[in-house]
């Protein structure tokens, strides 16, 4: 009964927020991109390809509302604004002469009917990982909350509508069925080749000059917190979003190859934690595994704890590496943790840290929050380095 209350409580708020505001998605070109990794990076891309042929166009993600030059940081904890929000910068972004939008979906904004009430033109899907199995009561509740969006974007009045699929996913059938007859068009691509390969056909699709778009991908400088470089040498640190062992997978790899090329003995050095709260319990000993096959030296810390013990959060993951007979080092300060890995790392070496990315904040218990930087903590302990030496 409460759930079902909650149901019609979220559909009334899109109904009424869209009315409130007068429907500014009818006049907007309206793309969302929804899946488990790349989403984000993707919509930052295709957002670049379509200002750069001309079309002023609003972001609307996980990181950041972008018109024009104007950013406002998504700092609400949620990746889809709320109804009211999101009707609002649309609006705006109206109002500020934008001719398409960009919006991530994320399928805990589905289930809460955020993505309703939006006149949509296209649907990106990048690929399908386990996430938030617990909240969604199973993978396959996961699969049908992203397949929903596809469905209501195929209901959506605009004509023309068209579907964007990377065809690699083995998901990829589920996502063609619910586009119905609409126009598809596929992509392809590993990491960060298939967020690229996306940009670029929805950018030919909706008429831009191909070479146009391609040089301005080509010139994307990165997003904050997505495989972000923060230093260069003598050694490289990045910092990234990576929460799943299927993304944390992708990135250790494109950190890893260049290390092993030609044989040398560069070290990859892994700074990673799990969050808190119940949030996907089961990918704890996964993300260890993981760590395990790729990383030279393994710093488990905290990330975000709510309301969980954090030791005990870091003794999971742990324990996942621990099984290859890896050493786990175990820090349970995450300012302390970078400070062990910088510390560590020697020349042509590679640190990646993840789990936060650009996130401002840490969750703490109680819905506390503390102010948090991954890549401010990078800077103070490359400084403290810098002094040391």
């Amino acid at each position: 009964m409460i759930k079902r209350l909650k149901n019609i409580y979220h559909y009334l708020l899109a109904y009424f927020s869209n009315a409130l505001y007068g429907n500014p998605s009818k006049d907007l070109y309206v793309v969302g991109v929804t899946g488990t990794k790349g989403k984000s990076m993707t919509t930052e891309l295709i957002a670049t390809a379509l200002n750069a042929c001309g079309k002023k166009t609003v972001i609307i993600s996980s990181v950041h509302v972008v018109i024009g030059d104007r950013e406002t940081k998504n700092t609400t904890g949620n990746t889809m604004l709320g109804r009211g929000r999101m009707q609002k910068v649309l609006k705006s972004a109206l109002r500020e002469g934008c001719e398409a939008a960009v919006i991530e979906v994320s399928s805990q904004g589905i289930v809460q009917h955020r993505h309703e009430f939006i006149e949509w033109d296209a649907a990106v899907f990048t690929n399908l990982h386990p996430e938030h199995i617990e909240s969604h009561g199973g993978f396959e509740k996961y699969r049908e909350a992203k397949t929903d969006f596809f469905r209501y974007v195929a209901s959506s009045p605009k004509e023309g509508k068209t579907f964007f699929i990377n065809k690699e996913d083995e998901n990829a059938g589920y996502f063609e069925d619910a586009a119905g007859r609409n126009d598809k068009v596929f992509f392809k691509g590993a990491f960060l080749k298939a967020n690229y390969a996306a940009a670029m056909a929805v950018a030919e699709n909706i008429g831009c000059d191909p070479k146009v778009a391609e040089k301005a991908l080509i010139d994307f400088k990165g997003l904050p917190g997505r495989v972000e470089t923060v230093i260069s040498e003598p050694f490289k640190v990045v910092v990234d979003y990576a929460h799943t062992p299927g993304s944390l997978e992708e990135v250790y790899k494109w950190a890893a190859l260049p290390l092993k090329i030609g044989g040398n003995d560069k070290r990859l050095i892994c700074v990673l934690g799990s969050a808190g709260g119940g949030r996907d319990v089961w990918k704890r000993p996964k993300m260890g595994e993981v760590a395990a096959r790729y990383c030279d030296e393994i710093i488990v810390t905290n990330e975000d704890p709510y309301d969980e013990d954090p030791i005990a959060i870091m003794e999971e993951v742990a324990k996942g590496a621990e099984q290859s007979g890896k050493e786990v080092i175990r820090i349970v300060d995450r300012q302390e943790a970078i400070d062990k890995a910088v510390s560590s790392a020697s020349e042509g070496d590679a640190v990646i840290i993840t789990g936060k990315g650009s996130e401002p904040y840490m969750h703490l218990a109680k819905g506390k929050k503390l102010a948090w930087s991954d890549r401010g903590a990078v800077i103070r302990a490359m400084e403290d380095r810098n002094t040391l030496s």
